[in-house]
Formats: C-alpha cells, structure tokens, sequence
C-alpha cells in the first residue's frame, strides 16, 4: 500500500482519528524557475543537465546574481530547496575564470562536510575540469594535509578546525589566504548561543588574517527558516547582507498529523506511552513499504525504537539491515554507510536524534514520525522537511508525549500552526568570549596600536590588559604574544569538554573492536559497569569502564531489558562576588552524580529492579546568580503553593533570560529550590552552563530587575486563567495566596 492509500485508510479508521488533534494538509506547491544569469560559464549548465538539472529555482538565479555584483548573501529557504547549488554556483564560475581563486566552505559537522563535498565533486566530475576539493578536518591524514594547502580550490571544514587547525598556522596557508574570493557558511541557525558568538570572532580574526594577505572574501551564508536571518548573518559576519528568500522550488503534498496517545486511565489522565505509540505507527508505516525517518528525543529512546523496529523486519536469518538507527557516537564509516543506504533504498526506516536535522542528503524520505515535540518550532519544521524532500506525497506524525510542553501542542494546533520560527540569538561582543578572541588573534598576528577586531568595540582597552598579564608586550606600536602557550587549543567554541570515550567490543576477546564513542558527561548515565549499551538495536553488557584511560569495554548480550539512569545536580556556593538586597552573584559548583540505574523491559516498560552506580561525581565551577524571596512574602504562602510559584517563574525565566541575554537557551540553566543550602531561603537560580562561565549570570544579576518585569509582563498578557505551558511553562498553576484568587503568585 502506498503513503496516499495508507492516508486515505487513516482518515477512514475511528480508532485513529479519535486521536488525531489536527490534520494539516499543505497544498503542492509547483516550482518556479528563471533563466540562467548573465555571466555563468557555459560548462556549467552542460553539466547540470547531465546531472537533471534542465534551469534554475528563482532563488538559485538571484544568489548567483547578488554574488555577482559583489554582495554578501543569506538565503533562507525549506529543507531540500536546492540551496547548495546557491553558493556553488558562484564558486565555481569564478574558479573556472580565474584557476588561482579559493573558496573556504563551513560546516557545523563533519557528516555535513563530507555530504556536501561529494555533490560538489560530482558536479567538477561532469565538468571535467581541474578543480581540486579537499575536506580539511580532524580525520585528514598528515600526508594530505599538505596538499589540501597547496592545492586546494575549494577548502571544506568546521568552524573548530578553522579555530585551531588553519588560522594559528595561516603562514603555511598563503596561497588560500591571498586568492580567498569566498567563504560559504551552511545551517547558520545552528550558530547560536556561545557557539555562535564564538564562530563569529573567529570570522572576525578570519578576516583580519585575509586584509593582511590582501583577500577581500564575499560571505554566502544559507539557513534554515527561523525568524531573524538577516539580523543572524549580520551579527555573525559584521558586515549588511542581501536576503534571498524567494523560495523556486517544488514541494510535493504534505500531511502534517498531530496525534495524541489515548487514555488508558481516566482518573489519573494517564496516556498511553509515547514510545509505544510511535513505535506502533512507524510500524505501519514500514510495513507498507514507506520509506520513514523516525526522530527521537534521546540516544536511549532511538536505540529502543531501532531494536523494536529491526525485529518488525528481521528475515528467517535475522537481518534486519532495513532498519537501522543514526546517532552521535556512531563511528563515521557506519553513519556514512547509513547516509548511502538511505539515498539509493537500501534502508526503509532510519531512527535518529536530531543528527540527522541538519541538511544532509538522505534522498527522498516519505514520512517522518516525531517520538515527541522535538522543543522548538523551528526544530519540528527542519525535522519534518526531512520527509518530502522531492516531489509527491508525504506526511509527518507528531506522537505527543505526557509532558506539559507536548500535551499544549498538540491540544493547541493553532498556537503550533501561527506561530513564526523562534529567533537564533548571539552575542558576539560577550566580554569573556571577545577576551579569549583577542589572544587568538594576537597570537596569530602582531596588533598595531589603534588596530581592533573587526567591529568588537573595546579593542584598546582589551590589548592593555592582555599587557598588564604578561600575555602581550607592547614594543614601539605593536603588541606582540609573549606568553608560552598556544590559546587557540585552550579555547572550545561550543565550551564542551572535548574529552570522549572510546567504546571496545570484547565480545570476541581476540579480536576486540571499536564500535562507538561517547562525550564524558553522557558517560556515567550510558557506560556505567553492568549498564546496557545499545547500538543499531543489538544489547551489549559494559563490562568494564576504565575512567582514566578513556575507554569502556562492553559484550554481546541477547537480554529483554534496557537500562536507564538516574542524574542527580546540586549546588554549592564557593564564592559571592557582589551582593545587592535579596540578589548575588558568585562562583558556584554544579555536581552531577549518578547513583541508581533501572531495568525496563522492551515490550511493556515494566520496571524490574535497580542498581547501584559506582561512579565519581563530575563538578563543574561556573558563575551563578541568584535571588531570594524575602521571609514575608514567602510566609503568605502554603508551601505546594510556593513550589509551584517557584517552578512557574523559573520556567518563564527559562523563555526570558535567552532574550535579554542574547544566547541559546542551552548556555544556561535556571533552577530554583524551596530551601536553598547557601540562602537558607526560596531562591531562584541562573548559571553559565559551561566550564569557567562566560559571563551571562553576571549579566543576568544586572539586568534581574528587567528580566523580572517581562515575566510579569508575559503572565499578565496571557489570556490562561492560572498558568498555562504558553507562559509559565509546564505547570498546572502558578500558585495561590492563602484565601486569593487565581494568578496571585
């Protein structure tokens, strides 16, 4: 049966339906094309029509035309819309007229990279032309390092290698630096937060290292939808932008279905789970032979989803190489095999985190199962632009879960439906970031006195104190590096540790094998001693997990249960810096602890015991701000009330703070406890959630007073009687006063 058959038999079935909260059918929508540009080489075209490719999208047309007349460009189109032939378009017609031009392409991940360079190849291919293109990252041999910098037209890597690996080497990089006519930045609504803030002052050293070399580079930047692209890409790059947002291409028609699990306790309103549910339609779904892409929310619900869906299809023999799951950890040869598998058909179902969110060709999936609302609506939309990606049918499922968050969605479609994508936020002149920048770029180039950093403000006073640490000497008018080390390996863009687990098959103790790896603080919850490990849906047993070495030893196991365990955060102040009444702020500890992990069956979720996790705690020092209620007005409320006030301002905190703050929502954490340990009170806390902080808490103890008054403001404009997941999050009520009305918190 077909996806429209199967559809048709949805509608038509009141067991489904009864559950169905919303079916949105978005209309075909036809292409639009325009004739190729004035100024594009001949053997361009010859080879996008062997490639299909009969004219251009008119978002294709006017990308090449903006970069022609010398502009910088952002183009925002859907997933599947064609934007790479946006940048490679221009890129190429320039290489073919001038053999010494280059071209620097940027990618969030290394999977991306390789996508996208084997597209281009294929396109050189048909052209046969001499146009090397060379990906530069982590997994580039010495011996091809070499020539990637001598010989390379077009350099593709990620924002870390570009940090670490070429610009505190750009001596051995001339001849890219001094004929770099453009830089491609791909997924830009990836950039966000500190990550972003930190890639935009390595755009700016970038340049600078270009103005030196005598390169004037042109940006093409391409972004998923979100709200505020053009404000994005200026802030990343510094410089106005030409937004190409006049979307040409095709889409096929789309079924968006909101469905929500039924009710197996009415009394308790508890639903049916949500794994099961998706289990059970991404079930059908295969069975029809529809080739489906499966989401879920974290590595251990894709794994369980992957070992449910691969016994669906398992032959006599046991293969069930149809089904296979894609997630952070897996080895890069596997995840490339993967991708292959799903372009040529291989593959029918593919269950994934949100690895697989960002643009890579995984050819044309028809349906797309959501095993939960994946947190934005942006996110939802890039998910589910990952069915549909040519032409015909397709539809997407959003299977709700029990939370607060997921049961408003899918009982207020209209919210989901009108809203526009949430804007991506950064900050690029952050005081800490901006500090560790200046290092960087001293370090790579000598600083003239009245010589900045791109348009950072501050410049002057920055180099002095870099002076005033022995880091910089100032000799005549120049400040040179005279530290000893090398600041670019101490810096992390995403300010995540770095350190990873390797993870070792000794099923067979002869020949042991490496199948996956894993960062250090998922570690304790994934790779404890006697855990189960899950890959591609086969159960292993860690055996062994050597801390110091960085390695975890698993065997294969054939068992029915899965395990999953429990993380425990607290906080300890270490030290106050600056104390205002019922505010302060300070450095505190964050300590993660997993103590306890539980058995769950496959099938039913049924509990079957616990053990213990003999692991060490894992601190991390950051900064903090926190505020206290005063002693009289907690003393007016009872204390179910009070926790749930506590819990409902937190939550809007958590929407507020990003905003104010100018970062992702990731870059800090808001926690809140009845009885503080170093407050002795009710008390509200904000902290930088990474290693050393970046000064986002000091800058929330600043502004606590406006971050206080647009939470009001968002309760008191929402039109819920007590609190709803729109504004105070995922609580019933805010709270009430002894003897008061509803809202009174």
């Amino acid at each position: 049966m077909n996806l429209p058959q199967l559809l048709e038999q949805l509608k038509n079935s009141p067991s489904f339906m009864e559950n169905v909260t919303r079916w949105q059918v978005m209309p075909k929508r036809e292409a639009r094309f325009a004739p190729y540009p004035e100024g594009v080489d001949a053997r361009i075209p010859a080879a996008l029509e062997k490639h299909g490719v009969h004219k251009l999208y008119t978002h294709q047309a006017q990308a090449f035309a903006a970069a022609k007349r010398g502009e910088d460009l952002v183009v925002v189109t859907p997933t599947a819309s064609g934007k790479t032939l946006c940048y490679n378009l221009p890129v190429l017609n320039e290489i073919l007229h001038n053999e010494d031009a280059r071209a620097l392409y940027l990618f969030p991940t290394k999977a991306l990279s390789a996508d996208q360079v084997s597209e281009l190849y294929e396109l050189i291919t048909l052209m046969d032309v001499d146009i090397k293109t060379f990906t530069y990252d982590g997994d580039t041999p010495g011996a091809a390092r070499r020539a990637v910098r001598q010989a390379g037209h077009v350099v593709v890597t990620n924002p870390d290698m570009l940090h670490s690996g070429i610009l505190p080497h750009h001596t051995k990089w001339v001849k890219l630096f001094e004929n770099l006519k453009y830089i491609v930045i791909d997924e830009i609504h990836s950039y966000r937060g500190v990550f972003g803030s930190n890639l935009a002052n390595v755009l700016r050293r970038l340049l600078r290292l270009c103005e030196f070399y005598g390169s004037h580079p042109q940006f093409i930047l391409c972004s998923a939808t979100i709200q505020n692209p053009k404000e994005l890409a200026e802030t990343l790059i510094g410089r106005p932008v030409t937004l190409v947002d006049d979307n040409g291409a095709p889409s096929g028609e789309k079924h968006v279905i909101f469905y929500n699990p039924p009710v197996v306790n009415q009394q308790l309103g508890i639903r049916k789970g949500v794994m099961p549910e998706t289990r059970s339609i991404a079930s059908m779904l295969v069975k029809n032979g529809v080739q489906t892409i499966v989401f879920g929310k974290s590595r251990l619900q894709v794994e369980v989803l992957t070992r449910q869906l691969k016994e669906l299809v398992s032959d006599p023999l046991g293969y069930s190489g149809k089904v296979r799951g894609y997630r952070g950890g897996y080895l890069p040869s596997e995840r490339r095999e993967i991708e292959q598998g799903l372009r040529s058909g291989k593959i029918q179902a593919v269950v994934s985190t949100n690895a697989l969110e960002l643009g890579i060709d995984i050819g044309a999936l028809e349906a797309c199962v959501l095993c939960g609302y994946p947190g934005t609506i942006a996110s939802t939309w890039q998910q589910s632009g990952r069915a549909g990606r040519r032409h015909g049918v397709s539809a997407t499922f959003f299977v709700a879960s029990s939370s607060a968050i997921d049961q408003f969605i899918v009982t207020h479609p209209d919210y989901f439906f009108s809203q526009s994508p949430e804007n991506a936020l950064l900050n690029p002149d952050n005081l800490y970031v901006l500090l560790n920048h200046f290092k960087c770029a001293a370090y790579e180039l000598p600083f003239k006195d009245g010589e900045g950093l791109g348009n950072a403000a501050g410049a002057e006073e920055m180099l002095s104190y870099l002076e005033d640490a022995s880091i910089l000497r100032h000799v005549g008018d120049t400040f040179y590096w005279s530290a000893e080390d090398f600041p670019a390996s101490e810096l992390s863009l995403r300010t995540a540790m770095t350190e990873n687990y390797l993870i070792i098959d000794i099923t067979d103790p002869a020949h042991p094998r490496m199948v996956g790896e894993m960062d250090r603080f998922t570690v304790p919850m994934l790779l404890h001693e006697n855990a189960i490990y899950m890959h591609e849906g086969q159960t292993y047993q860690v055996e062994k997990l050597d801390f110091d070495a960085c390695k975890g030893y698993i065997r294969k196991v054939n068992v029915d249960y899965y395990t999953d365990a429990d993380l425990n955060v607290s906080l300890s102040l270490l030290d106050i810096e600056k104390e205002e009444e019922n505010a302060s702020y300070g450095e505190v500890k964050v300590t993660a602890l997993v103590k306890i992990f539980k058995k769950m069956r496959f099938d039913t979720g049924e509990n079957l015991g616990f053990g213990p996790v003999r692991l060490p705690e894992t601190d991390m020092h950051t900064t903090a701000m926190w505020m206290t209620l005063p002693d009289h007005i907690a003393a007016r409320y009872e204390k179910d009330a009070l926790q749930g006030g506590m819990l409902g301002i937190s939550n809007l905190l958590r929407i507020v703070a990003p905003l104010y703050l100018m970062c992702s929502p990731r870059d800090i954490a808001v926690s809140y406890q009845v009885k503080c340990p170093f407050t002795d009170k009710p008390t509200l806390i904000i902290y930088d959630n990474c290693p050393g902080g970046v000064g986002l808490a000091e800058k929330a103890f600043r502004m606590r007073r406006t971050l206080l008054q647009h939470c009001l403001m968002l309760v008191s404009d929402c039109a819920c009687p007590g609190g709803c997941p729109s504004c105070v999050g995922p609580v019933g009520e805010v709270g009430k006063r002894k003897n008061d009305g509803p809202k009174a918190a």
